[in-house]
């Protein structure tokens, strides 16, 4: 699939942290926003730049919307490793909600990595730590974003 001349941001977005530095950006850049969840999201108001969808609340149901319409050059923001591999086969572009971006040389070590760490919790052998989300995560994320951003508008 070609890549998008202008792309899309698609986010993740039940739990994510981030959804106002990707309004920021995408505001900044005129670029639409997919905010897909398994509710309502209260979030934009009433700004023409973001398409809320609300999918069924089935498991993957948000994933399997941002997997069948992401396309390549497109941008997605979410915290599922297995979500962020459909995206990276689609040619899009992944980042965390840190700002960590998931690329096909990394991606292999996320899902084996997330694998492990379920397997631990599963048979009580790992905690259940989750790091706090901080002012430094957020600013990386925004400039990591800015950074995609502006890196995809240089291709097109």
């Amino acid at each position: 699939m070609a890549a998008r001349l202008v792309p899309e941001i698609y986010v993740d977005g039940d739990a994510c942290p981030v959804k106002d530095e990707v309004l920021r950006v995408a505001t900044r850049h005129g670029l639409t926003v997919h905010m897909v969840g398994n509710s309502w999201l209260r979030f934009g108001g009433e700004n023409p730049l973001i398409h809320r969808v609300v999918v069924p609340e089935a498991p993957d149901a948000a994933d399997d919307w941002i997997a069948e319409h992401i396309g390549a050059g497109d941008i997605a923001i979410t915290a599922d490793i297995p979500l962020a591999a459909r995206c990276l086969e689609s040619g899009a572009q992944v980042l965390g909600a840190t700002g960590k971006a998931f690329t096909p040389e990394n991606i292999g070590n996320a899902l084996a990595m997330r694998d492990l760490k379920s397997h631990l919790r599963e048979t009580d052998q790992g905690g259940n730590y989750n790091a706090s989300f901080t002012k430094q995560d957020r600013s990386q994320f925004l400039q990591a974003l800015e950074n995609a951003v502006q890196a995809r508008r240089r291709v097109t």
